[in-house]
């Protein structure tokens, strides 16, 4: 059975310590120094995981965003070893690490996600609605749903614990947080990211609308790119052949699982977007994993 046809929704390994079961991830301790980041197939929406896995969706996320610490590696350093992740567990488990793993660098993460958006989608569109801003960042009138902005902006939220909302937060927000000049090098650094990756899937078909990077500083302090970047699960991926400004466009992330979200029920009534999330039908799993693989194989052919 292939990696993609193996369906793993929580990593149980004995030869490594748990230090943590992120929404996606398990994270073991390798040493003092280095993380075992496992990707599981789980999958959350509205800040609530699902009971179901997505089919070979952890291999997938694994791919991609490998494809993207190598691609953007001149732009900041990342936290990979170099090191295989099958080395590190014992020999009846590496059929659930292989593929879907990544053996890296143990930093000190920042407490912010930094996020850049290039359209106006989601909360940030909520938000522009209200009062022509978008975590304070003044935006110009007459802008519509899915409009592509003047240029990116920087849009920070807070890190939120497993169940709660992440928060947007300005800029100044973020300078009280981890001071001004690393917030200014986050800054810069995030939009860069964003706009490299961004020109680069515009031309395979692919609009980037927003995404989110998180940093962390190595044992020297300097900056890293870490956890996963540029995912399906991290991104707004719209398929440029279908996109309209004004419209909520088609999307090769999990956005077609929210919409489901939308209209399911619980005990009969709407879901109220609190755990335990309804039970995904099959097809909704399939359909998302088909859409995850759809934007790989044209970002990463």
């Amino acid at each position: 059975m292939s990696t993609a046809e193996t369906t793993v929704f929580e990593t149980r390994l004995h030869s490594l310590p748990l230090l943590a079961r992120g929404k996606v991830r398990d994270n073991f301790a390798v040493g003092n120094d280095r993380i075992l980041m496992v990707a599981s197939d789980r999958i959350s929406a509205f800040d609530v995981v699902m009971g179901q896995p997505i089919p070979g969706k952890g291999a997938l996320l694994t791919r991609m965003a490998l494809f993207w610490f190598h691609k953007l590696g001149h732009v900041v350093p990342n936290h990979l070893t170099g090191d295989a992740p099958e080395s590190v567990v014992a020999a009846d488990e590496v059929d659930q690490v292989r593929g879907r793993s990544m053996l890296v660098k143990r930093l000190k993460p920042l407490p912010i996600e930094a996020v850049v958006r290039g359209y106006l989608a989601g909360s940030g569109w909520k938000e522009y609605q209200q009062d022509g801003r978008v975590c304070g960042v003044a935006l110009p009138p007459g802008l519509r749903n899915a409009s592509r902005l003047p240029a990116p902006i920087f849009t920070p939220a807070t890190k939120a614990e497993a169940g709660e909302h992440d928060e947007n937060i300005s800029f100044e927000r973020t300078v009280e947080l981890i001071g001004q000049p690393l917030a200014e090098q986050v800054r810069d650094t995030a939009i860069r990211l964003y706009s490299e990756a961004a020109a680069y899937a515009l031309s395979r078909g692919i609009i980037i609308a927003d995404t989110k990077f998180e940093f962390g500083l190595d044992e020297h302090g300097q900056l890293t790119l870490m956890d996963e970047v540029l995912t399906p699960d991290s991104s707004r991926f719209w398929p440029l052949e279908s996109y309209q400004e004004g419209v909520n466009p088609a999307s090769f992330d999990k956005q077609f699982l929210r919409d489901w979200l939308e209209s399911a029920t619980v005990d009969g009534r709407l879901w109220d977007k609190r755990a335990p999330a309804p039970e995904m039908p099959a097809e909704i799993a399939q359909t998302t994993a088909d859409r995850y693989r759809a934007a790989l194989e044209l970002l990463a052919p």
